[in-house]
């Protein structure tokens, strides 16, 4: 079974405390967003393997820890998760991007694909799937077949703030897939909105609202 993650750290804590405030204009809101996905980058690139390599010091040759040659694909889903792309460049500069576009069919009210541009090699990349939102989980576990179909084995998750049913939901479609969240919220209400939540996150940070 793999891993969920919900943060504790005291920053990450206090930014989506400040990203929940409705008086939290579009330019903050968005400056915040992104430095929470750098926060919950850190912590989801905690494991990554490394590889010894000898290298020349001004002073001696020594040994030192390098990746270990994985790389790296960071893939939004369209459109809110965007806006955690650049806090994750910040540590993973040299990370290709994908992008995934999905909308809620209103009659099944199932994910439609409309859009997926993905790197040359994304299967043989860590791959990281991004949304700030995790409220039914509809979106995000279509977005990770359409990376399973397109032979991506190592896929991990992050967003920002999640509702149990969207968590339960992700961890029966997707055991094998390690998801970071920076919050876990009480539930979603009738409208599939995450209470407490901060509203839509596409809307907030684009400022369409």
């Amino acid at each position: 079974m793999a891993r969920t993650v919900i943060m504790d750290h005291p920053l990450i804590q206090h930014k989506i405390g400040y990203i929940r405030r409705t008086d939290t204009g579009t330019k903050s809101f968005r400056e915040t967003i992104s430095e929470i996905a750098t926060l919950i980058c850190y912590e989801a690139t905690r494991d990554l393997q490394l590889s010894d390599v000898k290298i020349q010091t001004p002073i001696c040759e020594t040994t030192v820890k390098e990746l270990k040659g994985k790389k790296m694909a960071i893939v939004p889903i369209l459109r809110a998760g965007l806006g955690m792309v650049d806090g994750m460049l910040t540590l993973i500069p040299a990370a290709k991007i994908g992008h995934i576009g999905l909308y809620r069919d209103p009659k099944t009210l199932k994910p439609v694909e409309y859009y997926c541009k993905l790197p040359a090699d994304c299967a043989e990349r860590e791959v990281f799937v991004v949304d700030p939102m995790l409220a039914t989980g509809g979106s995000s576990i279509a977005a990770i077949q359409m990376l399973k179909e397109r032979g991506c084995k190592n896929i991990r998750f992050l967003c920002i703030i999640a509702a149990p049913e969207g968590v339960k939901a992700m961890q029966e479609a997707h055991p094998d897939v390690d998801m970071y969240i920076g919050s876990l919220d009480e539930k979603l209400n009738d409208h599939g909105y995450i209470v407490p939540g901060l509203g839509d996150a596409g809307d907030r940070i684009f400022g369409t609202k």
